[in-house]
Formats: structure tokens, sequence, C-alpha cells
């Protein structure tokens, strides 16, 4: 039986960044450390790129080999010891997938989050209904109980937005998104009931682009861009596409994501005017 791989972690990326930046102040390459340490150029480009947690002893040849003070050793051995731990996951999550599972833990421990979708309504937003309708659409061969496994993550995310400290979310739907009788005419006409009461939540801002805007910079697909609380984590992305899960964190795709969803904002609807839209389109399914 295969083993699972790491699953990352906010702080799994956090250490990888503090020992590429604590490499990059020592002035060495990956092949120059490997030189002096023994430790495998792969296995360090795995550590670095938070594929996989440090053993202690390859930690302590690392740090001494930087030169690491105290206070950096103590913060970077306490970061990998938490390294493995998710921040937000349920016993039975381990039977979902790899990349499902990463997603919910970066969400879980993020500040912010942007989301644009052209086809869905978001997950956070979504009435169970229509999570349980959509999820069996877009996957057929899925049994009654990951079908279920789903509903009841997705579900459980939503806990974000009405938490002591929420998070805040600025989600942006193509109309196609409110169109599409996903589950039947009553599923729908709950879901953008929903949305209209959720749309008054004062860390949620949610906008619409109608088909009159017609082309725009976000028919390519949808992404999720995630902000976190402590500077030292980067803004991650999360594209979800037939291809499979993409996480990127590079900061040239940063600041194009992040272009993207200004310009996006731009195009739709004002808040007002998108909750006035999908009021209407909730009585239109009466």
């Amino acid at each position: 039986m295969a083993t699972k791989k790491q699953t990352p972690t906010v702080r799994l990326r956090r250490l990888a960044a503090e020992l590429r930046r604590l490499r990059a102040a020592a002035e060495l390459s990956r092949e120059e450390v490997t030189e002096r340490t023994g430790i495998n150029t792969a296995t360090l480009y795995r550590i670095e790129t938070a594929k996989t947690r440090p053993q202690a002893r390859t930690l302590k040849a690392l740090l001494d080999l930087y030169d690491a003070d105290d206070e950096q050793r103590q913060h970077l051995v306490t970061l990998s010891k938490e390294a493995t731990k998710q921040g937000w996951l349920r016993p039975y999550h381990s039977d979902l997938p790899e990349e499902y599972t990463a997603y919910i833990s970066f969400e879980a421990e993020a500040s912010s989050v942007r989301n644009y979708e052209s086809l869905f309504i978001p997950g956070l937003l979504q009435t169970e209904a229509y999570a349980r309708a959509v999820i069996a659409g877009v996957l057929p061969n899925a049994t009654r109980q990951d079908i279920e496994d789903r509903v009841q993550a997705r579900i459980e995310r939503q806990q974000l937005l009405t938490q002591d400290d929420p998070l805040k979310l600025w989600a942006i739907v193509d109309e196609a998104a409110l169109r599409r009788a996903v589950g039947g005419p009553s599923v729908m006409r709950a879901q953008l009931a929903h949305l209209v009461d959720i749309a008054t939540l004062p860390h949620l801002t949610l906008q619409v682009i109608t088909f009159e805007s017609g082309a725009h910079t976000g028919m390519p697909g949808s992404f999720v861009l995630m902000d976190f609380p402590d500077p030292l984590d980067t803004d991650l992305i999360y594209i979800d596409s037939m291809a499979g899960d993409l996480f990127l964190e590079a900061d040239a795709d940063v600041r194009r994501f992040s272009s993207i969803f200004d310009n996006l904002r731009a195009t739709a609807a004002s808040p007002d005017d998108s909750t006035k839209l999908m009021a209407r389109l909730a009585n239109d399914r009466e």
C-alpha cells in the first residue's frame, strides 16, 4: 500500500521559506550545502519546497551550517515540530484527495480569500443541497459516501465565515454560475436566496460579472487567492482544473493573479447591483 504524501501546511511552507532565506544569506547553493553536510540535493530541494519536513538531525545540520542564532534555532525547531499539524481537518478527511485536504488546511489559516468562479457558486457560499448536486454532477463515479464526505467537508468549511474572527471573503461569480440549474429549480432558488442573505455579512463582498460585460479576464478559468496573517507566509494561489489541482506561490504568479482579480472587480457589477440581480433570479424561479 502506497504511503500517503506529506500534505503541505502553512507551517511547513513557512519553515521552507525560512530555510531558503538562511541559505541565501549564507550565500550557499544547494550543491554546496550537499557537499558540506552530506544532505542529498533532492532531499534539500524537497525540504525547501515544503514537500517534506526535515528530520531533526537534518535540520540541526542545516542550522549549524547557516550559523543560525539561538532565537532562530528555537523558532525553526518549534516550527518543524508543528509543521505537520493541519489547521482544520476532521478524522474522515483522510479519505479526501490530498490536494483538497491541503486546500482546506490553507483556507483555515488564511486571513482573507479572493475567489473568482466562472461555473460554480463558491464553495464557502453553497447550500448543502447545491453542494450535493454539484459534487454528484462533477464526480459521476463517486460513491454515495464519497459525496457525503465532500458535502460535509464543504459545509464545515463555512464555519470560517461565522467564527469570532471570521475569514474575509471577496467572491466574484460569473452570471453563468447563477443561471445554471444545478439540482433543479428549487435547489437553485434556495441557493440564490442564500446568496442574497449572506451578502449582508460585513466581511463578505459578493459581485457578479453579468453577461452584458462580454469577454473578460476571468474566462480562462476559476482561481482562489489566499492571504495569511503572518507576513512571513507568502500569498497562495489555488487553481482547480481538469488537469488537476495546482498551488502557486511565486511572486510573479501572485502579482499576475492579483492583477486579474482587480480587473474582475472593476468589470463586475457593484455589490448592491449584484445582490439585486441574484434576488431577481431567485424570484424568476418561483
